[in-house]
C-alpha cells in the first residue's frame, strides 16, 4: 500500500502537534501555514534582547497534560520549570495573602474565613470524587446560587475559575465544564508549569519532528477553498495549486473555516460556531534592564481581575540581569475593543506595577501592549460550545484548536483536540488496512 497522505492546515500549536504526531507515525504529512512563520498565536517576539511571548505560556496540569503525551511519543526536548505557589499572592487591596493552591496556602489564606476553609476543602474532595458534576444548561453561577454554598466558598470558586479560564465573567462558565476542569486540576501535582525558552522552543521542537520524519512544511500558503469529491475532501486549493491528500486536519479558527468551506457539505455544520464570542484579554508586558527584587513571582489583583507574572523567574527570556513582567487583564465581551476602557485598564496595570515593582519606570527597556488579544477562539460561557473534532457528514476531515472539543482549556484544548484528531486518523487507517488484507486473503483463497 502507498504511504498515507495527511494534509494539516494551520501551523499553530494544534496543527503542529497533529502534524508532528502523524509524521512520527509514518504518514506523509504536508503542513500548510498562511503566515511566514509557524506558531500561530503561540509565538515568541524578540525585542531589544527580550523574548516576549504572545500572551501567557503556562501549561496547566502538566503531569496529566496532553503535551506530556506528545513529549513522550515524539521525544520532544522540553525544559520544564514549575510554578512555585509559595511565591504567589492574592492582592486584596490593603494586603497580600497566600493563594489557596496548596494545603498550607489554604490554611494561611485570608480569602476564606476559618469555617470557609473547611467547607472549601470539602468541595475539593467532592469535586475530585465526582460527587459534584454540575448540570447541563446551568452556569456555575446559577449552580452555586441553587446549591446554597457558603459565600466564601462561592467567591473562591469563582475567583479560581476567573484565573484558570482567563475570564472576567466566571459565573457564566457552564457548570459541567467547570467541574470537569477542576476534577482534573485538583488532582494534579504540577498545577502550573512554564516552558523554558517560551513558546518558540516548543514550536521549534514540533517543527523538528515533522522535518526529521520526512514530511514537509509550506509557509505563506493561503487556502482558497477545500476541494470535495462527493462528501470526501480530496484537496485544498492554494494560489500555487491544489494540495491533495487522503486525510485532512483543519487547525484554523471558525471564521477561516467558513471561508474555505463555503458551498461545501460542511458549510452549514460550521455556521453556528461563527456566532460565538472569543475569550479576549488585554496584555501588557514590560522588559526591565535591571531586575527589581520582589518576594513574589505571581500576584493576582482580586478586584480588577489582573495578574502579574515574573516570567523571567521561570524562563530565560531577558538580557543579563534583566527582568520580564507580564500583566494580563481579563475582559468582559462588551469591553473588548473599547479603547477608552482599555486606556483606564492600562493605567490600572501601571498602578499595580508601581505598587509591586517600585522604580520600574526607571528600568524600562522594552514593552509590548495589546488591547485585544484572543486567549481562546470560543469562550466557554452560557450556551456557547466547542466545535467537534469531526462532523459525520465528512469522513476524512478533522478539526483541532482551542475552539475544538477536548480536555482542559486554552492551549490544552489545542494539544488534546490535535491528539484526538490524530488518533481517529490512525484508527481509520488501521481499519482500512485490515479491510484491505481481508480482501487480499479472500482473493488469494
Amino acid at each position: 500500500m502507498n504511504r498515507n497522505r495527511a494534509v494539516v492546515i494551520g501551523g499553530g500549536l494544534a496543527g503542529l502537534s497533529a502534524a508532528a504526531r502523524l509524521a512520527k507515525k509514518g504518514l506523509d504529512v504536508t503542513l500548510l501555514e498562511k503566515a511566514p512563520k509557524l506558531g500561530g498565536r503561540a509565538i515568541t517576539i524578540p525585542l531589544k534582547g527580550f523574548a516576549f511571548n504572545f500572551g501567557a505560556h503556562a501549561i496547566y496540569s502538566r503531569d496529566s497534560s496532553y503535551i506530556r503525551k506528545l513529549e513522550k511519543e515524539l521525544d520532544l526536548q522540553i525544559g520544564w520549570v514549575d510554578f512555585d505557589p509559595a511565591k504567589a499572592r492574592y492582592d486584596l487591596g490593603d494586603e497580600l495573602t497566600e493563594m489557596p493552591a496548596t494545603l498550607e496556602g489554604l490554611f494561611k489564606t485570608k480569602v476564606l474565613s476559618g469555617s470557609g476553609k473547611a467547607l472549601f476543602a470539602i468541595e475539593v474532595i467532592k469535586t475530585i470524587c465526582r460527587l459534584e458534576r454540575g448540570e447541563e444548561g446551568v452556569t456555575i453561577g446559577e449552580w452555586l446560587e441553587r446549591s446554597g454554598k457558603h459565600e466564601d466558598v462561592k467567591d473562591l470558586m469563582l475567583t479560581l475559575a476567573s484565573s484558570n479560564f482567563f475570564t472576567k465573567e466566571p459565573e457564566r462558565i457552564p457548570s459541567t465544564v467547570f467541574f470537569s476542569y477542576y476534577q482534573r486540576l485538583f488532582q494534579t501535582s504540577k498545577a502550573v508549569s512554564y516552558i523554558a525558552g517560551g513558546w518558540q522552543s516548543l514550536v521549534s521542537e514540533l517543527e523538528r519532528v515533522i522535518l526529521e520524519s520526512g514530511s514537509g512544511i509550506i509557509t505563506k500558503a493561503k487556502i482558497e477553498r477545500v476541494v470535495f469529491d462527493g462528501n470526501r475532501v480530496t484537496g485544498v486549493e492554494t494560489s500555487d495549486g491544489v494540495i491533495e491528500g487522503d486525510q485532512f486536519v483543519f487547525a484554523i479558527p471558525p471564521k477561516e473555516l467558513a471561508k474555505i468551506f463555503a458551498g461545501t457539505p460542511l458549510e452549514q455544520p460550521i455556521a453556528p460556531y461563527l456566532l460565538f464570542r472569543p475569550n479576549t484579554i488585554l496584555v501588557y508586558d514590560i522588559g526591565l534592564k535591571k531586575r527589581i527584587e520582589t518576594p513574589y513571582t505571581y500576584i493576582y489583583d482580586k478586584k480588577s481581575r489582573v495578574f502579574l507574572t515574573d516570567i523571567s523567574a521561570y524562563t530565560d527570556c531577558t538580557p543579563p540581569g534583566g527582568q520580564l513582567i507580564q500583566a494580563v487583564a481579563y475582559l468582559r465581551s462588551e469591553e473588548a475593543g473599547n479603547r477608552e476602557y482599555a486606556a483606564e485598564l492600562k493605567a490600572a496595570i501601571e498602578h499595580l506595577f508601581d505598587k509591586h515593582l517600585p522604580g520600574w519606570r526607571d528600568e524600562l527597556a522594552a514593552q509590548r501592549y495589546t488591547e485585544r488579544a484572543a486567549a481562546q477562539e470560543i469562550k466557554m460561557e452560557d450556551d456557547q460550545r466547542l466545535l467537534p473534532v469531526k462532523f459525520h457528514v465528512t469522513p476524512n476531515a478533522y478539526f483541532a484548536g482551542d475552539w475544538v472539543e477536548g480536555v482542559g482549556m486554552l492551549s490544552e484544548l489545542s494539544f488534546s483536540s490535535a491528539y484526538e484528531a490524530g488518533s481517529r486518523i490512525l484508527e481509520s487507517i488501521k481499519r482500512k488496512q485490515k479491510e484491505w488484507m481481508s480482501e487480499r486473503d479472500a482473493h488469494i483463497g
